[in-house]
């Protein structure tokens, strides 16, 4: 029984001693596999020691090189001191315990002892990591408590770096100091806006000045920031609070210790303007005014959705589809215009009659869900094939390594680069492979199980219009998200393309009707194959 001994220790406090933490949870683990000698228990030479790694996630290099090993079928147990040294998270933990399952692995807690073995090791299992779990939540709720203090006394907390200031830790404390050429770009965007009255003007003036927003790097050296601007960014900048000098934690409101790049009577000025211009429109409904097509029409000329808004004149209401990214960066960017909500509602429920009247439109409907299902079933057939080969070389690529480190021995720490980091790098392409392999066979079962007949086509369509009219709006929504995958609006020539679902159509098509409770929820993306029909918007209407 060749056993693998884990620790760890969140900080790295102390490590340098000659016998720390981590010697000590090993010497433990050590004593204990030592016990069990009679049983066959050898423990194994490497070390999986990850100091200074926190347990809430799986990002350690130790524990990579561990998995690693275990995938390459190194390990029969992993020994540990106590479980909240191996993980801190439920979730994370019962990730692990699959793989350990799957590759027929034990583990054991020398304190707490039992093991996964029995099911009241699993019990007390569960119950230990609740606690485990319960302890980090309490930490966080310190650090949350931590921070609302900091923020009364107006400090800067963290987060993404802001145009106009750069972050300063040379004290200790990060603090804000004003980027003078930064900050005078905040302030004429503030004048621009107040100019224009309006975000996308301001996009546009941005654009060609070619500005963007504020490039940074993370700890680990990574570029961010410095895109261009649009409505959204743009919004953000201008409702920012920090650029008054001033904090907010929640729905109060700090003097901070930074320096004030914006006058508040500015800032207050621009506020009111947002807001008057917010009142013209709205954001995206979330239905309730019962958006037929809501996450379901886009716009051909840009592959951009068409969101579902309105806009109120005196006491009416009037609503439309608006192409998003016209809507984010301008008509220049998309020339597709709004349409009235209605109208295109109309012309696909009117398209969608069309063919259960017509046998030709029946027939070409059945062909088109015959041939999306086969060329589906094609694609993830050769996906599938072309994944088993890559885990037959992950696998045979895991040995080698796995053989070469038994004669040279493996560090503790695995630097980009070497041979315990590639291990670590394919236990990890492996497994996504394995879990693409599920999906793809769970995805061609249900294409065998879905198989559109010509009953289904006839039935579905036939009926569609006695069903349509004596349904409610909300349901007729969720009717149409049932059949529907896309509608995709082409400007220019004024026409529809409708994606069918094939489960759509053959739940609609069976002989049990639909149950609304079947049904996926409006907001919700299924990806299926689709039917494709095409019609003019005008000859539908």
């Amino acid at each position: 029984m060749r056993c693998a001994i884990y620790t760890r220790k969140s900080s790295d406090e102390g490590l340098r001693q000659e016998f720390n933490s981590l010697d000590a949870q090993r010497e433990a683990a050590e004593a204990y596999i030592a016990s069990q000698k009679a049983e066959g228990w050898v423990c194994l030479p490497d070390r999986y020691d990850d100091g200074g790694f926190t347990g809430g996630n799986t990002d350690r290099p130790a524990l990579k090189r561990l998995l690693a090993d275990i995938a390459a079928g190194g390990v029969d147990t992993v020994v540990v001191y106590k479980i909240d040294r191996f993980s801190r998270s439920l979730a994370d933990f019962m990730r692990m315990m699959t793989v350990f399952e799957e590759h027929g692995v034990a583990f054991v807690s020398v304190t707490q002892a039992f093991d996964t073995g029995s099911s009241m090791g699993r019990l007390t299992l569960n119950i230990l990591l609740s606690f485990a779990q319960f302890e980090r939540e309490i930490i966080g709720e310190r650090i949350r408590d931590k921070i609302a203090a900091s923020r009364r006394k107006g400090k800067w907390t963290g987060g993404t770096p802001i145009l106009g200031y750069d972050v300063d830790r040379s004290s200790g404390s990060p603090k804000l100091v004003v980027n003078a050429v930064e900050a005078s770009r905040v302030r004429e965007i503030f004048e621009l806006y107040i100019e224009h009255g309006s975000l996308l003007p301001v996009v546009a003036d941005l654009e060609r000045r070619e500005w963007r927003n504020k490039p940074w790097t993370t700890r680990s050296g990574r570029r961010r920031g410095g895109v261009p601007f649009d409505k959204g960014n743009l919004h953000k900048l201008l409702t920012n609070i920090l650029y008054t000098a001033r904090v907010r934690h929640r729905e109060a409101i700090y003097p901070g210790e930074h320096e004030a790049i914006i006058p508040e009577e500015t800032f207050e000025r621009v506020q009111r303007q947002l807001q008057r211009n917010g009142r013209v429109g709205g954001p995206e409904l979330r239905n309730r005014q019962g958006s037929l097509l809501r996450g379901l029409l886009f716009c051909k000329a840009c592959n951009r959705a068409m969101s579902h808004t309105f806009t109120c004149r005196g006491r009416r209401r009037y609503r439309y589809y608006a192409c998003t990214h016209a809507v984010k960066s301008g008509r220049a960017a998309c020339p597709t215009a709004s349409l009235p909500a209605a109208e295109i509602e109309k012309a696909v429920v009117d398209q969608i009659r069309c063919i259960g009247r017509d046998p030709n439109l029946l027939a070409e409907t059945l062909r088109e869900a015959r041939r999306q299902t086969a060329e589906a079933n094609t694609r993830l057939t050769g996906e599938r094939r072309g994944i088993e080969r890559d885990l037959a070389r992950f696998r045979a690529e895991i040995r080698r390594a796995t053989m070469g480190s038994a004669s040279g021995g493996m560090a503790a720490e695995a630097p980009a680069g070497t041979p315990a980091a590639r291990l670590a790098q394919l236990a990890d392409q492996a497994v996504q492979a394995e879990r693409r392999v599920t999906e793809i066979d769970a995805r061609l079962a249900e294409l065998q199980r879905d198989d559109v007949t010509k009953a289904d086509v006839t039935d579905a369509f036939t009926d569609f219009d006695n069903v349509w009219t004596a349904l409610t709006p909300r349901e007729q929504v969720r009717l149409i998200n049932l059949l529907i995958e896309r509608v995709e609006f082409d400007a220019a020539d004024d026409s529809i393309q409708l994606s069918f679902h094939a489960t759509g159509i053959k739940t609609l098509g069976s002989g049990e009707g639909w149950d609304e409770s079947e049904m996926p929820d409006a907001n919700h993306d299924v990806r299926r194959p689709a039917v494709e029909t095409v019609a003019t918007a005008g000859d539908a209407a």
